[in-house]
């Protein structure tokens, strides 16, 4: 519903899916790609799930976050992403014991609040996380999609935390669609988490907050699958976590693009579609190609990943030092350069790896059709458009 009035595309699309709705609409199109899901080989049940006991031996460091800065850079106001240097930005990659910026800095005492303000009840609760699903919705940019009741296990209905973080404005919209929360908060498994005072006028790179910052909103927590808005969890987050994470041996997994693998094409797309300001595209680029970014070569068996472009809308982590620094350290450069996360990827995992050579960094980078398995995906309501260069 779109201000009381529902256009035949919306209510299709949040019956059938965006893949349903495909194949429909390539029956009038013999030129548009399918991107279909393929199996995934997941536990038969979560009755029998054990955490392999080796699984935590990973790097390990210690991580601290700037809590405050007291004199903001030149002028400029306080910030939520703070003002980090270049000089610190770069000691930043080292993995080692740390204090480095992570976003809720705040300014010096007495100054406003640099906003992601959250009631005290809702971190109370956060605070007892110890496995997170988590999503956001800003803007009113989304419909609320439930997580299918029927494919959770009662064993994650109890122990796994289901967060939705929305502003006032979002709130007000699912009141009107007749989503009300209950007493407890929650719409369906969602434990609705309003957030006031938005950190950043694009709703994007608002959005980057839980995304990329779980570790922080849930301190106590050991894991956190995210789950973009466009998309509604099928399949059990236990289920998730033993193969992507235990099985694999890994602390890190996201999927590759289904189409674009060179950070070169996805500069090109961007513009094309105009998806952020191009002279601000441009800057980032170029500062990442001076910085040793090279274009992704298919043919090269010592590539690190799969793919130098990610489909961000499904990550999921276990809260290890090394991949809580490679998500300050992705958040950092969504703060500082563009919202578009899918061009600093690459950049950001291809450094940490190169300035730390006897640290690994186990990240998985999976198949696109296994996260097309996993979830049911939708097209997001609306779509904010691309904003001025800062």
């Amino acid at each position: 519903m779109e201000g009381g009035i529902s256009t035949s595309i919306q209510v299709q699309e949040e019956i059938m899916g965006v893949d349903e709705l495909d194949v429909s609409r390539q029956a009038k199109s013999k030129h548009r790609k399918k991107y279909p899901s393929c199996e995934v080989g997941l536990s038969d049940s979560v009755d029998h799930l054990v955490e392999p006991k080796d699984f935590v031996n990973f790097t390990q460091f210690s991580l601290d976050y700037i809590d405050k800065e007291e004199k903001p850079f030149g002028k400029s106001p306080s910030r939520f992403g703070g003002q980090q240097s270049l000089e610190e930005r770069e000691k930043s990659f080292y993995a080692r014991n740390q204090t480095l910026h992570c976003g809720f800095v705040k300014g010096p005492e007495g100054s406003p609040s640099t906003g992601f303000d959250l009631d005290a009840n809702d971190k109370t609760y956060m605070n007892t996380c110890k496995v997170v699903v988590s999503s956001c919705i800003f803007g009113n940019s989304d419909f609320l999609r439930r997580p299918t009741r029927k494919r959770i296990s009662e064993y994650s209905k109890k122990n796994v935390c289901f967060v939705m973080f929305v502003d006032e404005q979002t709130l007000s919209k699912l009141s009107l669609e007749g989503n009300f929360p209950d007493d407890g908060g929650y719409i369906g498994l969602w434990k609705i988490v309003v957030v006031r005072n938005l950190p950043y006028k694009d709703m994007r790179r608002t959005g980057k907050v839980p995304k990329f910052l779980s570790h922080r909103l849930f301190p106590s927590s050991m894991y956190s699958i995210w789950l973009d808005s466009k998309m509604r969890l099928n399949t059990d987050p236990m289920l998730i976590l033993e193969y992507f994470l235990w099985r694999m041996r890994s602390e890190y997994a996201i999927s590759n693009h289904y189409d674009r693998h060179c950070v070169w094409e996805e500069v090109l797309q961007n513009k094309r579609l105009n998806k952020y300001n191009h002279s601000a595209i441009d800057e980032q680029f170029n500062f990442y190609q001076s910085d040793g970014l090279t274009k992704f070569d298919p043919s090269d068996p010592n590539n690190p990943i799969p793919s130098y472009v990610p489909e961000g809308s499904f990550i999921v982590r276990a809260h290890t030092p090394m991949s809580n620094l490679f998500s300050c350290l992705w958040f950092n450069e969504v703060d500082r350069f563009t919202s578009r996360d899918q061009l600093s990827f690459a950049y950001t995992y291809l450094k940490l790896r190169r300035m730390n050579p006897d640290r690994p960094f186990f990240l998985n980078m999976f198949k696109d059709c296994e996260r097309r398995a996993l979830a049911k995906l939708f097209r997001h309501k609306a779509v904010p458009s691309p904003p001025p260069a800062r």
